[in-house]
């Protein structure tokens, strides 16, 4: 039952009355340390009353919390060293990491305590010490994978066709080998040497990303933008479309070209998950995620009906037509492919000159510009606008929240050997088995004194005022007549208050 009040106590909106009765509680509580503490004990997802204040995004119950876990180890002067407890904030030790459930929230009030004390200085220590120079090598190493991938698709095996064209349209001149003639020659088996470093890099992605699918869930571990979701979809799309290709290799089945050039785009387009590492490209990548998988997916469904509905007219105005004068549209899913470039105005208007075009293509056309360029086109570039200026009021707090889930990623995946524990641990101290966090922290006197100051210039600033404000309304008749003199003394009065001050802080340097 105390377990149970602590936690609704944490999802309370009057703060102060919630941090009193909380404290009231444990007062009550035998075990106070241990594994039988009130505070250490989980509800039914899993969370303590110190993780459901990170993921509810209450600032001040966190706070509340870590002042209590905190140890003032020494002071001098204005210096002052605290070790703070972060026994379930550090990721090292957790199932259910305090920090991947901030990242992994959808409420924007939790990524707020990753500006907090200590969080904020955990994740710089782990950032700057392991994180980055590890996830730059990753970058550096996956580049080199898709250049040797690259290499074994632009060098793979073809040789010259010998059969007979079927139509004036066919325009092949090479087809695929078959399994007994693609490795032959010493090329070949260069070749085969980069095509098993791919096939291997494709079933290491699988075996890392499969467990985590089972840990998180797919709904959250794919729909999460931070935890970088389309990526990983990205990336385990093409460990597939791989080991598709080298089954159509092994059978010598003709087509490999469809899945390699799939694997192609997407392998190079994961290199943008590489740019949350940097401060300067991190915060684009989001931008780019909320607008394909926002504005572009809501708008591409108003785009299929306008293409799919003018494609199929154009291909019935020019369906009894000679294809040979005006080839754009002389079958439907060229219809389409035309269409599509239209709408984007990557192409003009296909027309020949030479022969008479059907009325009812003008008619068409006409209304299909207006509707697809002039209309839809500039809707989507201000859907897009407002996509950004929503996004780049926060892009710092997004781009801190991705470090955050990189650094969890980067944990849970390299040997401990690597990767030691950050933090002190207590016994060095005699504060048991916890692990701490130790944070200097400097106290200036002189900017309480400055603020003390100030405060008592804008008070004298704002009695002359008042006085000011009261002659003028004395002397209402004569407001024209009186306004210098009262704007020149009120000014003199400031200057005199604000030189007094001045004067104040002189002394006391």
């Amino acid at each position: 039952i105390g377990n149970t009040v602590l936690h609704i106590l944490v999802l309370q909106p009057n703060k102060t009355f919630a941090c009193h009765m909380y404290s009231l509680i444990l007062s009550y509580d035998r075990n106070k340390e241990g594994p039988g503490s009130l505070e250490l004990i989980p509800n039914n997802e899993g969370l303590t009353p110190f993780k459901l204040a990170g993921v509810e995004g209450n600032t001040v119950m966190f706070q509340y919390l870590m002042q209590k876990r905190k140890q003032n180890l020494w002071s001098f002067g204005p210096l002052t060293t605290v070790l703070y407890d972060i026994t379930e904030i550090d990721s090292w030790a957790e199932d259910q990491s305090f920090l991947e459930l901030i990242v992994s929230t959808k409420k924007r009030e939790a990524r707020q305590i990753l500006d907090l004390t200590p969080v904020k200085e955990l994740v710089s220590l782990k950032w700057n010490l392991y994180g980055r120079p590890y996830f730059c090598f990753l970058a550096l190493f996956y580049i080199l994978y898709m250049v040797c991938f690259t290499m074994c698709c632009v060098y793979r095996p073809l040789k010259p066709r010998t059969g007979n064209k079927t139509s004036s349209r066919d325009n092949t001149v090479y087809v695929q080998k078959m399994l007994q003639e693609s490795y032959v020659a010493y090329e070949d088996e260069l070749r085969l040497v980069g095509e098993l470093i791919t096939v291997i890099g494709a079933v290491v992605i699988l075996v890392l990303e499969i467990p985590d699918i089972l840990r998180v869930g797919a709904a959250k571990y794919f729909g999460q933008t931070i935890l970088g979701g389309p990526f990983h979809i990205i990336v385990i799309t093409y460990a597939c479309m791989i080991l598709v290709t080298m089954v159509m290799r092994l059978t010598s089945t003709t087509g490999e070209v469809v899945p390699m050039s799939f694997a192609l785009v997407l392998g190079w387009c994961n290199v943008m998950y590489f740019a949350r590492g940097f401060q300067m490209l991190g915060p684009f990548t989001i931008m780019i995620q909320k607008m394909i998988f926002g504005d572009l997916m809501r708008f591409c469904w108003l785009m299929a009906v306008v293409i799919l509905g003018f494609a199929s007219a154009f291909y019935i105005i020019f369906q009894t037509e000679n294809p040979e004068n005006l080839g754009q549209f002389y079958n439907y899913p060229m219809s389409l492919f035309t269409t599509f470039e239209l709408f984007l105005t990557i192409i003009d208007g296909p027309a020949n000159y030479d022969v008479d075009l059907p009325f009812m293509y003008s008619v068409v056309y006409f209304a299909f510009a207006i509707i697809a360029a002039l209309l839809m086109l500039n809707l989507l570039i201000a859907m897009m606008g407002d996509t950004h200026w929503r996004v780049a009021h926060e892009q710092d707090e997004l781009w801190r929240a991705q470090v955050v889930a990189t650094t969890v990623m980067l944990e849970r995946k390299l040997p401990r050997c690597l990767w030691p524990r950050s933090g002190i641990c207590g016994r060095e101290y005699g504060l048991g088995d916890r692990w701490y966090l130790r944070v200097e922290d400097r106290v200036d006197p002189n900017k309480h004194k400055m603020m003390r100051y100030t405060e008592a210039f804008k008070a004298q600033d704002r009695d002359n005022y008042d006085k000011g404000s009261e002659k003028l309304e004395i002397n209402r008749d004569t407001l024209y007549k009186k306004d210098l003199p009262a704007l020149s003394l009120s000014r003199s009065i400031s200057r005199t208050s604000s030189h007094r001050g001045w004067e104040i802080l002189r002394r006391n340097t």
